[in-house]
């Protein structure tokens, strides 16, 4: 008489079992998965337009004010007045203590004493800077710059810092250099990201150019803001400034600069390479896929879904500087 074998509560019947081929490819799952929670954690334009209570900062007034400095006569007007410093000091993107736009008390966590910044690979003279060496070895300047997020909102900014080409003719890169890449601040107990999901970001932020971007003279690294040093939330003690790229281009709280042949790998652009792209240049005529580039929202005052819309400009209105790069 044959055995009768009941199967147990536990086990699954065969046609449950998942298929070879895509247990084998789950990394690939994960990865778009990932990509389905960011698409999901991205405020629609709707929810950028939503206007902060804006209101003056006690923390910026305790800023280091910078004494002696002079603004670049060929950038001191774009056309478009100052953004009051209170917005632009608190509707930020600074996707490491969080998803909203009202971060900067969180970034305060931000720990910028004894803040030293690698500069390594492909390179003559590689260096460590602290802050103090760069703002003494590189003269600095204040420069007024139209800012452009990939989002479609706008602000016009003064910065406080020095161009990227001196930084370049420091550590004078060898032929092989073609890419530079960006590395951020990055403390899984600090920069605690977006979110639960935020673990599996390919944390640090890192962000890249091609070395003739570095080179133009509008790349700028910024160590200060309307005057005085950069607060934590724009990105302290030093980011990078491209004014003709989306913003998300700009790394922020930067601790390393690496010279490389190739093209490096970078944040968003490794999360979501259809919506962000590695040259993310500002063009009116490529829209994100889930907007139209071809105009912006400047950040005001005014009531949620009424900011004053421009034309978006091709290259955010420098051409004239970067054009030949792109022909």
């Amino acid at each position: 008489m044959p055995l009768i074998r009941v199967p147990q509560s536990w086990e699954l019947p065969e046609r449950l079992v998942t298929p070879e081929s895509i247990f084998l490819n789950r990394r690939r799952f994960l990865k778009s998965l990932i990509g389905a929670s960011l698409g999901a954690t991205i405020l629609p334009l709707a929810g950028c337009d939503r206007t902060p209570n804006f209101s003056t900062q006690p923390q910026f007034d305790q800023l280091t004010a910078y004494s002696d400095l002079s603004r670049n006569p060929n950038f001191s007007d774009v056309g478009r007045e100052l953004t009051p410093v209170e917005f632009a000091t608190q509707y930020n993107n600074y996707y490491e203590f969080g998803g909203s736009k009202s971060i900067w008390e969180a970034a305060q966590a931000l720990p910028t004493k004894n803040w030293q910044v690698e500069v390594t690979g492909l390179v003559k003279n590689p260096q460590t800077y602290d802050l103090d060496d760069l703002q003494k070895k590189f003269p600095l300047e204040e420069r007024i710059y139209r800012f452009r997020c990939v989002e479609a909102w706008a602000m016009v900014v003064p910065w406080v810092g020095f161009p990227m080409r001196l930084l370049l003719e420091d550590v004078e890169p060898n032929s092989e250099a073609k890419f530079v890449r960006f590395t951020s601040f990055y403390d899984p107990k600090i920069t605690k990201g977006p979110g639960f999901w935020a673990v599996n970001y390919p944390w640090p932020y890192t962000e890249g150019l091609r070395i003739e971007e570095m080179a133009n003279d509008l790349a700028f690294f910024a160590t200060g803001i309307y005057g005085k040093s950069l607060p934590k939330q724009n990105g302290a003690p030093l980011r990078m400034v491209v004014p003709w790229k989306y913003g998300f281009k700009g790394a922020k709280s930067i601790v390393k600069i690496e010279f490389l042949a190739e093209q490096p790998t970078t944040f968003w652009n490794t999360l979501v390479p259809n919506e962000y792209g590695f040259e993310a240049n500002v063009n009116p005529n490529v829209p994100h896929p889930r907007w139209s580039q071809a105009t912006e929202r400047i950040v005001s005052n005014a009531p949620s879904l009424t900011w004053e819309r421009q034309p978006t400009l091709l290259y955010n209105g420098y051409a004239e500087y970067v054009g030949d790069l792109y022909t």
